[in-house]
């Protein structure tokens, strides 16, 4: 068999470095990659940067947009439930933990130091699966209940820097598909059993409230999420009467 020439070595060795490359881009854990968005999303970060600087809130709930929901069909119960209790809405529709992660290092939260802050996200880091990615350079977006948790991990960890006095009710993520054997309904569950365990009774408390959106066989209701993913006035109601006591007590 004739020796290997300096060609075909280079290129099998640049071949290889290649394959390298890809495995290790492959395997970052994109939920733990801080990334800002574009557009309107850039304006909305700002506001809450503004609405930091003035250092009034006393609670702010933090996440994607069943956060932001609440402006919406969650409207009439937010200026019920949270409204008296100075509150802030840091939730941006499409946000995964990365972005929230990025948000935290750059203004969100400089200048206030609220009570509590009611965390939610990883939905759409379970959602956004085998899509591309265009904060991440247009890879094809993985992120496993663990990598998910790791970026839950990552953002309780910044807001304990930043606000060490502030405790956190953490929420488990809320359940989506029309049925427990729904894929992405399962890595949801998989990922509140993980970040369960980040709650020290102190100043992270867990509280999964997802059952109470759900029929007793595990199918989810168009009548309180009409896309199996974002409520409606119904479901916000049910959500603000799940936690209220709960909020109340921690902010005292």
């Amino acid at each position: 068999m004739p020796l290997p020439t300096m060609k075909s070595f280079v290129l099998t060795l640049a071949t290889f470095c290649f394959a390298a490359v890809c495995l290790a881009e492959t395997a970052k854990n994109l939920a733990i990659d801080p990334k800002p968005r574009e557009g309107g999303w850039v304006k909305r970060h700002e506001s809450f940067n503004e609405i930091s600087k003035k250092g009034e809130a006393q609670l702010v709930f933090l996440g994607d947009s069943i956060t932001q929901g609440w402006e919406g069909n969650g409207k009439e119960v937010w200026a019920k439930t949270w409204v008296p209790l100075k509150a802030a809405n840091f939730g941006i529709g499409g946000d995964r933990t990365e972005h929230v992660i990025w948000r935290l290092q750059n203004g969100n939260f400089d200048g206030i130091k609220p009570k509590l802050v009611v965390l939610m996200i990883g939905t759409n880091n379970t959602g956004h699966q085998g899509r591309p990615a265009a904060e991440h350079g247009g890879v094809v977006y993985t992120s496993s209940a663990e990598q998910t948790a790791e970026g839950v991990k990552m953002i309780l960890d910044i807001l304990g820097k930043k606000l060490p006095e502030t405790k956190v009710l953490l929420l488990g993520i809320f359940p989506r598909g029309a049925t427990k054997e729904d894929a992405m309904r399962k890595q949801n569950v998989a990922t509140n059993n993980l970040i369960a365990g980040f709650a020290d009774g102190k100043r992270v408390h867990f509280m999964d409230i997802g059952s109470i959106f759900l029929q007793p066989d595990g199918t989810l209701p168009k009548e309180i999420m009409p896309d199996l993913l974002h409520l409606n006035a119904k479901g916000y109601e049910m959500w603000a009467a799940a936690i209220e006591g709960k909020v109340k007590d921690l902010m005292k």
